[in-house]
């Protein structure tokens, strides 16, 4: 189930569009990658797609061993045979983002120079992201998605698919999300990228060059990050104010990866430890350039700066059916920007559900085990498939 669909995908999952993509800023690109998965398989009339967009820091191993940290996919949990997100039933595309790391056209690819675009990569947005996923699914000859899912800033994506391509979504989810970020999200990303320029190995953005990458400036920015992604209960529940002696920390040590382990008292909290690993771990599969782009792409969106500040007025007329999903402890994304999005498609006319999961897991609990959002990812996606006429495979 977690082999591309060989008619589709080409180059090790690497589809290259020459014509290449006109961006937001005035600028084109050309020619295009766009790094992707696929599974399940596509029916004959080609009506049982589900596109599933990715967080800030996820990519297009969706469901299966990431490559670089032989982890599982990241909704592995969600998606596959028998799963809320079937693939006895749909076929499951998911692409690195526009801008990405792992194989899309983004800041580690070669520009018309001949070297790394580093910070030259032009800025984007995410409906420049959108746009790139939309050309991949012309690739595929996919004229209509059966569903957009996604997440966090997946969600965002959902919500500009519909809102660019609404003849082309029939069914759209979009969960942990806001139609905009707020000034808090982009305080938290600002800290997060003076943490890389701060790194010495930051090197103006041309860190290659010298052979190194500013993965202390890096790690930190993944710690900053990862503590918005969990709430206060789950923090607490699982470190507490617990300590552990450790033999690297001896006041003046400088030991312990990319971020150190000096403490005065020779000892530390399990939550340090925790965070320490998370920062040390996304050095190796993540890019700063990428990083720097992508928060900054999260920081512009808003759907409602075309039309005086009226999140309805995108969507008017709108013929996809919606599903809203916010959890309760979720402070990065609250529900109060999610039911401000769900009483706006209701404004427009839009077809429209609303979830508030109870979950004291925050940000992160799209991604966790909760059985109450597995069920309602299950009926909505099922339910979609019967008002959509699909039956197992599809129509065809």
């Amino acid at each position: 189930m977690s082999v591309l669909y060989d008619n589709l995908a080409t180059r090790d999952g690497v589809v290259t569009l020459p014509e290449g993509l006109a961006l937001d800023c005035g600028q084109h690109i050309a020619p295009l990658d766009i790094a992707c998965r696929t599974y399940g398989t596509l029916s004959p009339a080609k009506d049982n797609a589900i596109l599933v967009c990715h967080a800030l820091t996820g990519d297009q191993y969706l469901a299966e061993p990431h490559p670089l940290t032989g982890k599982p996919g990241w909704w592995s949990r969600m998606v596959g045979p028998g799963l809320p997100i079937d693939t006895d039933r749909f076929f499951v595309i998911c692409s690195n983002v526009l801008g990405g790391c792992m194989g899309s056209t983004g800041p580690c690819s070669i520009s018309p120079k001949g070297e790394r675009w580093g910070t030259e990569f032009p800025p984007i947005t995410i409906r420049d992201m959108v746009r790139a996923q939309a050309l991949l699914l012309d690739h595929f000859g996919i004229e209509r998605l059966f569903a957009a899912i996604g997440g966090s800033m997946g969600g965002m994506l959902v919500l500009e698919w519909v809102a660019t391509y609404p003849e082309r979504v029939f069914a759209a989810m979009a969960v942990a999300t806001a139609p905009y970020h707020s000034a808090q999200n982009i305080a938290f990303n600002e800290v997060s990228r003076q943490a890389i320029y701060a790194d010495p190995d930051w090197h103006g953005g041309r860190y290659w060059a010298h052979d190194v990458v500013p993965a202390r400036g890096l790690a930190v920015a993944r710690m900053m990050a990862h503590i918005t992604y969990l709430s206060e209960e789950a923090l607490t529940r699982k470190f507490g104010r617990r300590v552990r002696r450790d033999p690297k920390a001896a006041a003046g040590s400088t030991a312990g990866g990319v971020i150190g382990t000096a403490s005065l008292f020779g000892e530390m909290f399990e939550v340090e430890s925790y965070l320490r690993h998370q920062g040390s771990s996304f050095v190796n599969r993540f890019d700063a350039n990428s990083y720097l782009t992508i928060t900054r792409a999260l920081d512009y969106f808003d759907l409602s700066a075309d039309h005086d500040g009226d999140l309805a007025a995108p969507f008017v007329g709108v013929k996809t059916r919606f599903c809203v999903v916010s959890f309760s402890s979720d402070w990065l994304f609250p529900t109060s920007q999610s039911r401000a999005m769900a009483r706006a498609l209701n404004r427009a006319g839009v077809n429209v559900s609303f979830v508030e999961i109870e979950s004291d897991r925050g940000h992160d609990s799209f991604l966790l085990d909760e059985p109450d959002f597995d069920r309602t990812m299950r009926g909505f996606v099922n339910g979609a498939a019967e008002h959509a006429g699909l039956r197992r495979g599809g129509r065809g």
